[in-house]
């Protein structure tokens, strides 16, 4: 089966909630869906994202697509150009005017395993349907009172492990939020923090042993310091055995294996990249670091998740995506499940197409808020 024909069709809606961390803030959604369509009409989506800012008009998506990468889709075999493997010389290898490598990634795995009859996460080799999920706020921005409220709700879900923003320039502030998510979720819950590098490696050592010393027992915290601070991260791993650190966000695949070579980190933390994902899990196997899903786009990640050993933990956000597709990803008591539909085992919603489709860029103030998802509701 090979690759015939495309579609992209391009939302912008508002957020239910600002999301946001130290060093950003965000109230909108910026997205396009990827649908590749191979000769015998099999669909493999993938979404194509921008956090910041609007992506341009619906036809600009299509003329960028049709000149960058279309030429080297059309005809092709998904599942020969999901293992491909290419040498960057020069310029030959270059990201896209567009942000569609993660999108193409998601998308070309989906129908791989579409024409394979398979699971996503079977496809990629798993042992297991289920991976347990933590919640996480992305709570940087709100208020004590959405704070407490919007993780009283997912303690209320079942969830079991909770990690909350920090890194403010009160320091303060961040040991009152743990305080009021001790105090809201449930006794023995796992605590993890993300600092999203607001931290220098002295300071960050300082303040985790302050948290510690005030009796908040970290499981681990995130992106403490600046994801290239080899040293900084080895040090601050020597000097804080009570916790584990958590990095390589930031990085690209070959960063990610540049800070494990270096021993520069307790856990690995990787994204929506099928294929860069399963190349870093299997390296970080051999060495045996634990590695964790960040956000992934609708959770598509529960796939790779299980099917890495390392795997524990998936983060999700509550960010009310869910009306993009027929069926979203399960998540009960604090679990998701990996679908057993062939393929990632979401499809993109035809009601949501008619309704949320924005093919032109509008002004922010013209953006409607969709419902949010009555399973998630805060």
């Amino acid at each position: 089966m090979r690759i015939a024909e495309y579609r992209i069709t391009r939302y912008q809606f508002a957020r239910d909630r600002i999301i946001g961390d130290s060093q950003v803030r965000i109230d909108a959604v910026h997205v396009a869906a990827l649908e590749l369509v191979g000769e015998d009409g099999q669909i493999g989506l993938g979404f194509v994202q921008s956090l910041f800012h609007p992506l341009p008009a619906q036809a600009e998506i299509v003329r960028v697509f049709e000149e960058e990468v279309w030429p080297g889709l059309v005809g092709q075999s998904p599942l020969a150009l999901v293992h491909r493997v290419q040498r960057p010389r020069g310029g030959n290898r270059r990201l896209f005017g567009l942000p569609f490598e993660e999108a193409l990634q998601v998308a070309l795995w989906d129908l791989s395993a579409k024409q394979a009859g398979l699971p996503l996460h079977s496809l990629l080799g798993s042992r297991r349907k289920r991976v347990r999920a933590y919640a996480s706020g992305l709570d940087f921005h709100l208020g004590d009172d959405e704070f407490q409220a919007f993780f009283a709700h997912a303690d209320a879900l079942g969830y079991r492990a909770f990690k909350i923003k920090v890194g403010h320039s009160d320091f303060d502030r961040d040991l009152s939020r743990l305080e009021l998510l001790r105090k809201t979720v449930r006794p023995g819950a796992s605590i993890m923090i993300d600092a999203n590098e607001a931290w220098g490696a002295k300071e960050a050592s300082v303040k985790l042993h302050k948290i510690h010393n005030l009796g908040y027992e970290l499981l681990w915290v995130e992106d403490p310091i600046l994801r290239h601070d080899f040293e900084g991260l080895r040090m601050l791993k020597a000097a804080t055995p009570q916790t584990m650190i958590n990095s390589g966000e930031y990085l690209d695949a070959a960063g990610k294996r540049l800070l494990m070579q270096a021993g520069a980190t307790d856990m690995m933390n990787v994204h929506g990249q099928v294929t860069d994902v399963m190349r870093i899990g299997w390296l970080a196997a051999e060495l045996g670091i634990p590695v964790t899903l960040g956000n992934t786009f609708l959770e598509i990640g529960v796939h790779m998740a299980c099917a890495l050993p390392e795997v524990e933990w998936l983060e999700y956000s509550f960010q009310n995506l869910n009306h993009l597709v027929d069926e979203p990803m399960a998540i009960v008591d604090g679990w998701i499940q990996a679908p057993e539909r062939p393929g990632h085992g979401l499809v993109l919603s035809e009601g949501a197409r008619r309704q949320w489709a924005r093919p032109e860029v509008l002004p922010h103030d013209r953006l409607d808020r969709p419902p949010v998802d009555a399973r998630t509701a805060l």
